[in-house]
């Protein structure tokens, strides 16, 4: 099982700054059974800190195996999230824009 922090921090490779033009937005990653993560998307740029965010755009709960096949292209989050394998809180349709941001 790949480090879920490793995957975490690996998104900075795959971000899509074109894609945040004109974003201010956070998405919280509460994971059950790692730690939490929040990245905070801004003007084009784009931040992944450790913990949580006092006032995110979008929670998004999932177990850590969840969040890896997610992340890495093994599944697709509205699948998963059909599945009940994935929660969303706040502006859920905030939270399909995630691929678009970080594509596989």
């Amino acid at each position: 099982m790949a480090n879920i922090n490793a995957i975490i921090e690996g998104l900075k490779d795959k971000f899509n700054a074109e894609a945040a033009s004109g974003m201010d937005e956070v998405f919280q990653f509460n994971i059950e059974d790692a730690d939490n993560y929040h990245i905070i998307i801004k003007d084009g740029a784009c931040e992944i800190l450790e913990g949580e965010h006092d006032d995110p755009s979008v929670t998004l709960i999932m177990n850590k195996d969840t969040l890896k096949d997610v992340l890495t292209g093994e599944e697709d989050g509205m699948q998963a999230f059909m599945a009940g394998k994935l929660r969303a809180e706040g502006d859920m349709m905030l939270a399909t824009k995630l691929s678009a941001l970080f594509p596989v």
